[in-house]
């Protein structure tokens, strides 16, 4: 049987040392998906998403400087961490996987598509944007963010990301997983991001590409999903309703029944 927990360990990889986690390890028969997690967030917060995925093999890890993954030593992009992700795939002599993005994952499993566009099956991108290019969120919820110190500090953290994350949603979504990324962390994911644009290249991705998205996303209106789905050719749009930035973890079970329509499709 598929276990419901993720096997977790610690992988030195392209010289950094990440936290990886694995959930149904045996499940063989489908390409493994990767879940690139939002900024900010541990694997934890997404275990949800992998247990209703049990016939899959489910591979992600925390990004540096989050969860327990040490901090950079210096400064990365989104380049350099679509790098790191097929540094990893070939550690885990993994040739070809499916890549499930959200949020700010969503920008690196876009630049990891067009970086090394033969390593990847299918590419599903929730909740994120384009990077520069996007048309931004609530001022009052993107102010918060450019203080470390109100995600880093845990006594405030699970306010915070229940403001940021769940802005726009009418259903209830545990943080409890939530673990306090450290300062240096956070400033990197920002970085990374307040610096990448895929604006340029999402005319030329040739996979096949699922964009899923909340109409009451508030931290990146529904306006950024349909950009990518107008630019990326011949993807597909799945909106969904009243889940917010984290419609995802609202209805897992809904998200991952059409998650696994679109990467089960022939």
């Amino acid at each position: 049987m598929a276990s419901l927990t993720a096997d977790f360990s610690f992988v030195g990889v392209a010289g950094r040392r990440l936290r990886l986690g694995q959930w149904h390890t045996r499940a063989q028969e489908a390409r493994p998906l990767v879940l690139l997690n939002g900024i900010g967030m541990n694997m934890e917060l997404m275990e949800p998403v992998a247990r209703a995925l049990p016939c899959r093999r489910v591979i992600s890890f925390d990004m540096p400087g989050i969860g327990k993954s040490p901090d950079p030593i210096i400064p990365y992009t989104m380049p350099c961490m679509a790098l790191t992700l097929a540094a990893l795939l070939d550690r885990l002599h993994l040739d070809v996987v499916d890549v499930l993005g959200i949020s700010w994952g969503g920008a690196v499993a876009q630049q990891f598509a067009f970086q090394h566009r033969a390593r990847i099956g299918r590419l599903a991108l929730a909740a994120t944007a384009a990077g520069v290019a996007m048309v931004p969120g609530n001022p009052a919820i993107l102010s918060h963010m450019a203080d470390p110190r109100e995600y880093t500090v845990a006594r405030t953290l699970q306010r915070n990301l229940a403001t940021l994350y769940n802005g726009g949603g009418r259903h209830a979504v545990s943080l409890n997983a939530a673990m306090p990324p450290s300062p240096v962390g956070w400033a990197c994911q920002l970085s990374a991001f307040s610096t990448w644009s895929s604006a340029p290249f999402l005319p030329l991705l040739s996979v096949p590409t699922l964009v899923l998205h909340d109409e009451e996303d508030q931290l990146i209106p529904p306006a950024n999903a349909h950009f990518l789905h107008g630019a990326i050719p011949g993807s597909r749009l799945e909106m969904f309703q009243g889940g917010g930035h984290l419609f995802m973890l609202a209805d897992p079970d809904g998200f991952a029944e059409t998650l696994r329509g679109f990467l089960d499709a022939a």
